[in-house]
């Protein structure tokens, strides 16, 4: 987090506020940024994901809400391609709802060329058919916008897990835009607030019955005036006990910070940081020369983006793999957190957010001597 997101969350600490109301102020503010009719801001992408697929299951029937997580009675299906599936959706399923495969993945799997198609998410919609997930990603399918107006012609929403599609910056509108119903964002990834905070943002119905299973509704009925822009009381026949969110709640200051963090974002300020992160990499690189290692530093186009390093190994000069110099890293002193999704390639990663002078001057000594050949 950046100095201002500290100076926010301490700030945060220091007052108190109902937060129903501060909720409401940061739904105005996550409505503004990303072009949805209201926001929330959750404790984390999963939370957004789970309480997503719990206000699309209740809407505001309370003794839906009260249900939950079990689903007798009313539709609790959402349907999904195959090839999209993930341990993130363990979220999903926690609400109560069911996942209704669809296609096949057959690219990985190296019997096939074809990805997941619209028609076959309309076959599978039934009168248990609660709605849409779909997974953001640069080769996601089918097109959103083709699958929401699909789903939409059956009257049913779609939540989108876009929780690591950020940067670019103009991602925060593109699946508002493109007609999702529901969006969840981590806040703790590029946006660098609190790690254990994240949005959800989309339809005020949806969005304010995603509210009503996370807030404290230790109140009077005849007392709470929540904000009408995140909560339509005239929806609602009954006054909703704790909700299935209630174990998901995030506190004023995560709030606050979130919503500083991202300020900064949609402003460009973290990306004059860049070229500082740029310089130890490269001071990193040029102390690994001569060492059995090729150095490969990568800047994306996408504004915001962080460049980053990828070390690839000669593991038979070197004498041992890039499993082994990772796991010397972690079990060193200091302990050395690198990038892993690449080992496989004999590859390490390494993201330079965190890194100082003093960092990488201690990062340098110890890449140097667990790259040293046996």
């Amino acid at each position: 987090m950046s100095s201002e997101t500290l100076a926010a969350f301490t700030a945060a600490a220091d007052d108190a506020v109902p937060l129903d109301e501060l909720q409401g102020a940061a739904s105005r503010y996550l409505a503004q940024v990303t072009g949805a009719e209201a926001g929330l801001v959750t404790s984390g992408a999963a939370a957004a994901l789970m309480l997503g697929a719990a206000a699309i299951l209740t809407g505001h029937d309370a003794a839906r809400m009260e249900q939950l997580p079990h689903c007798d009675g009313f539709p609790h299906e959402l349907v999904v391609a195959r090839e999209q599936r993930n341990g993130y959706d363990h979220a999903v399923r926690a609400s109560g709802a069911r996942l209704r495969e669809v296609g096949f993945h057959e690219v990985i799997a190296g019997a096939g060329v074809r990805r997941v198609e619209t028609w076959e998410y309309e076959a599978a919609f039934g009168p248990q058919t609660a709605g849409v997930l779909y997974v953001a990603g640069a080769d996601s399918r089918p097109p959103l916008e083709e699958l929401v107006e699909c789903a939409h012609a059956h009257g049913l929403p779609v939540l989108v897990d876009a929780a690591g599609e950020l940067p670019p910056r103009e991602n925060l509108r593109r699946f508002i835009d493109a007609g999702a119903d529901l969006v969840a964002f981590s806040g703790g990834k590029a946006i660098r607030g609190p790690q254990a905070t994240g949005i959800l943002c989309g339809r005020r119905e949806l969005v304010g019955a995603a509210a009503l299973q996370m807030l404290d509704m230790d109140d009077h009925r005849q007392l709470w005036t929540p904000p009408a822009e995140l909560v339509d009381l005239t929806r609602l026949r009954g006054f909703p006990r704790h909700g299935i969110g209630r174990a998901l709640k995030v506190s004023k200051e995560q709030i606050v910070a979130l919503l500083t963090a991202l300020e900064q974002f949609v402003s460009g300020a973290y990306e004059r940081e860049n070229q500082r992160l740029l310089m130890h990499l490269q001071d990193i690189a040029s102390a690994l020369h001569g060492l059995p290692v090729t150095s490969h530093i990568e800047v994306l186009s996408d504004a915001g983006a962080l460049p980053l390093l990828t070390l690839t190994l000669d593991p038979h000069s070197l004498g041992r793999s890039a499993f082994e110099v990772c796991r010397r890293l972690r079990q060193g002193d200091p302990p050395i957190q690198v990038g892993h999704w690449k080992l496989d390639n004999e590859q390490l990663v390494i993201n330079p957010l965190h890194l100082t002078d003093e960092r990488t001057r201690l990062l340098i000594e110890r890449l140097r001597a667990e790259l040293k050949p046996a």
